[in-house]
């Protein structure tokens, strides 16, 4: 009987465990296969045949449908470069420069991943949209108030997240450092 009792209480904890770790590699993710280049952190493998079995838990969970390693890359970040959460009280400048890829997208979401309600029903903007400086960088503004330029309003959300997908690039799981794929900076500016 007591060794009935101790398998069961073995099993009952190894489940909590691996239910837990489970639980919590879905949710707030796992460092298997990422790609962090300053602020932004990439999972390349995530779209393949070839993503370990904690990214396809967290896609089934999340319920995303991630970009093929052959269409592209999605990058995400959730602070500035100086490891600041993203607030939508704030005022954040993405600027620089983009990786080479024919197409990408800059989107803002919430930290539950839907798209942050706005007034200008703005979620973010396109390659083709960006209005750029004259050696082909572009400053992004994200603010809960109106700004000059290329202007992404938050709703004065308090945390965000930035998606950044680039498509038809080089940039994957090859690439190791901000030399191979320049990223744009993050910069909280000010707080109102």
């Amino acid at each position: 009987m007591r060794l009935i009792l101790i398998t069961l209480t073995a099993l009952l904890l190894a489940t909590v465990v691996g239910v837990g770790a489970t639980w919590m590699t879905t949710t707030r993710g796992t460092e298997i296969g990422t790609l962090t280049i300053g602020a932004w952190t990439a999972r390349p493998r995530t779209g393949t045949a070839d993503a370990d079995p904690y990214s396809r838990a967290t896609i089934v969970r999340n319920g995303e449908l991630p970009i093929g390693t052959g269409d592209g890359v999605a990058f995400t970040a959730t602070t500035d470069d100086k490891r600041k959460a993203l607030d939508g009280r704030c005022d954040v400048v993405v600027s620089g420069v983009t990786p080479p890829a024919r197409f990408w997208t800059l989107t803002l979401y919430d930290r539950k991943g839907h798209l942050v309600a706005n007034s200008l029903a703005r979620y973010g903007f396109t390659s083709q949209e960006i209005v750029r400086q004259s050696d082909g960088s572009f400053e992004i503004r994200i603010a809960s108030r109106s700004r000059a330029g290329n202007w992404l309003p938050t709703g004065g959300i308090e945390r965000y997240a930035l998606m950044l997908r680039l498509y038809d690039t080089p940039v994957g799981v090859a690439t190791r450092t901000q030399r191979d794929a320049p990223m744009p900076s993050i910069t909280t500016v000010g707080c109102s």
